[in-house]
């Protein structure tokens, strides 16, 4: 006999509690021995994830309760990684909203469920956090009831059951007069109120590919839901990509997800999830259907990119020492296979064969792709980021963003001049009693390249900014940059303690003493708009005056260190990154400063002359 199944996806705005959450069902469901040790973010499994404190990848998970199977879908909850959110949600019936008892609905909280509801998902809302002493319950409850009367495009959607829970403690109600205990009250919300997959098992075999996986010894793995027909080991099967190409392979090993792990079966029927392996080459969107009957189903519909960096082969003189010396082929079969799975990425050659322009939803998408290529030992350059154009009927549009930032009012001032020049025009702001402002800030994609580290350094913590994607609106003219100049270094060598002793007369540094440096490379900020030119390898003439303890004395201020997405956030247009697995080094595009010098000096010649 079929085992009853339920399918739902875990959806929330970043930090509300999703993995949590799926901590709690995944203990509570006796997955684990009763003496194992798992701890928490069980299924945060990726290194940059547990570092990060953010769910990246979309992942598979599965419990039983009362004899009924529930796979479980945890999702980012990140906006840059809505692309995961979008392919993976056709695997499910149903959605857990998870919502923050203080926080309240967030810009991602509308976005995934505008995607659930419109893929007719049943929604069960869960107010997270409830334990929390500055906890608003009721007044969350009412800004997602506004929520869902806004999205709904149907009237069944607004018949929605709300649980009050605590992640951490593992609790949750569904009166919060109730005395929490455990999880169960959720587990029955689920099995009462999710509706199970409505799919004809008798039909020919339907398989829509929303994830991929990779293992040593069966090649690549394909993860989807079967949407009807049954699947069994050794069957043979036709798949269908996205041009409508058709090729047959036979499946070589058939598993669905119990727990964390997979577990080998000989069949599935319409409505599991499974992982199948054999069919080769595959890639998420494709259909893996009969080969009696081959007929695909709709693709996956993702959101455009809206922010692109150009990355290329390291050209500066250290290239080759910290990590592989990559070729162009080389960086472009990675970003191939990339694609594969980040269905949110572009990737388009340029008009120089040694540099790709890659699009992504966010910086933080980008940076994640950098940060992993760099760990998995390349090295190479990328340029500032910079807003995805497009033209429709002659004009150009660009990207718009609602930014949402909550604050306090001292801070006011300084983030509404800075967003002056970055063309943000303030839609709404609130204040409370506590000295607290909520701002709300409509502006280009461009303006928001660099703020985030602007508003942590100015907020210094007491603030928290989300941004939200309206939509594409005429091209308004150029951002003014708020950066001042750079200092650069005028010659190769090693930095020592009284070259940069000069340098910070002028400005702040980035390098230590004992640094390499190279000619071209930005080693500090100065506080004028144009870039300054030092010798930061500059040693004191020896005399006979000097003491040998004459140095002793000097006190550097500590150099500024700068993550990748503040690096990325820093650099100008005429700027690049290099990025290798040890260093991430800024630095000019033309390295010679006579060579910019005549540049700048052509450029500013150009309009003259016409």
């Amino acid at each position: 006999m079929q085992q009853e199944i339920r399918n739902i996806a875990i959806i929330a705005h970043v930090d509300h509690g999703k993995t949590t959450l799926v901590d709690a069902l995944l203990k509570q469901s006796h997955v684990f021995r009763a003496n194992q040790q798992v701890g928490e973010f069980i299924m945060d499994s990726n290194p940059l994830e547990r570092e990060r404190g953010i769910t990246i990848l979309a992942k598979n998970t599965a419990v039983t309760y009362k004899g009924v199977k529930i796979n479980i879908i945890d999702t980012p909850g990140h906006a840059d990684f809505s692309g995961e959110v979008e392919r993976v949600i056709n695997m499910a019936d149903g959605c857990l909203l998870v919502v923050d008892a203080v926080d309240g609905p967030m810009p991602q909280t509308r976005y995934v469920l505008k995607k659930a509801l419109a893929a007719g998902l049943k929604p069960v809302v869960v107010i997270n956090k409830v334990d929390r002493p500055n906890a608003r319950i009721q007044e969350v409850v009412s800004l997602v009831q506004d929520l869902f009367l806004e999205l709904a495009t149907d009237a069944e959607q607004l018949d929605f059951p709300i649980l009050y829970a605590s992640a951490r403690l593992g609790s949750a109600v569904a009166d919060l007069n109730a005395e929490p205990r455990d999880m169960e009250p959720l587990f029955e919300a689920i099995l009462h109120k999710v509706p199970p997959p409505s799919s004809d098992k008798g039909a020919p075999l339907q398989i829509l590919v929303a994830a991929l996986d990779y293992d040593n010894h069966l090649g690549q793995i394909a993860i989807g839901r079967i949407s009807r027909g049954t699947i069994s080991l050794g069957d043979p099967v036709v798949r269908i990509d996205r041009e409508g190409q058709q090729s047959i392979y036979k499946i070589e090993r058939l598993c669905v997800f119990q727990g964390l792990e997979r577990q080998e079966v000989q069949q599935a029927t319409a409505g599991e999830i499974v992982a199948v392996a054999g069919v080769e080459q595959v890639s998420i969107g494709d259909t893996i259907a009969s080969v009696q009957f081959p007929e695909a189903l709709p693709l996956i519909v993702i959101d455009e990119p809206t922010v692109r960096i150009v990355l290329g082969v390291n050209t500066s003189p250290f290239a080759g020492r910290e990590g592989h010396t990559s070729q162009s082929r080389q960086l472009h079969a990675r970003l191939l296979r990339e694609l594969q799975t980040n269905v949110s990425l572009r990737v388009q050659e340029t008009d120089t064969a040694s540099e790709f322009q890659v699009s992504g939803r966010g910086e933080l998408h980008l940076a994640i792709l950098i940060e992993t290529m760099r760990r998995e030992g390349y090295e190479f350059q990328v340029s500032k980021p910079e807003a995805v154009l497009k033209e429709r009927d002659g004009v150009t549009l660009e990207p718009y963003e609602l930014l949402i930032i909550d604050t306090r009012e001292e801070f006011i001032g300084p983030l509404s001049e800075n967003l002056a020049p970055r063309q943000a025009k303030m839609a709404d702001m609130r204040y409370d009693d506590q000295g607290n402002a909520h701002l709300e800030f409509k502006l280009p994609t461009r303006g928001l390249i660099g703020f985030n580290s602007y508003f942590a350094r100015v907020t210094r913590g007491n603030g928290v900014m989300n941004s939200q994607f309206l939509d594409f609106e005429p091209f308004q003219g150029e951002v003014r940059s708020t950066r001042s100049g750079a200092m650069v270094a005028s010659e190769a060598g090693v930095a020592v303690t009284y070259g940069l002793n000069n340098a910070q007369g002028r400005g702040i540094t980035f390098i230590e003493p004992g640094t390499q440096v190279y000619e071209g490379m930005v080693v500090g900020l100065q506080a004028r708009d144009d870039d300054m030119v030092v010798n930061v390898c500059k040693e004191k003439k020896q005399t006979n005056m000097r003491s040998s303890t004459a140095d002793i004395s000097v006190r550097l201020t500590p150099a500024i260190s700068m993550s990748l997405e503040e690096c990325l956030d820093f650099i100008e247009a005429d700027e690049l990154l290099e990025v290798t697995p040890q260093s991430l080094r800024l630095r000019k595009k033309v390295l010679g400063s006579d060579d910019r010098y005549r540049l700048s000096r052509n450029k500013a010649r150009a309009p003259a002359e016409r």
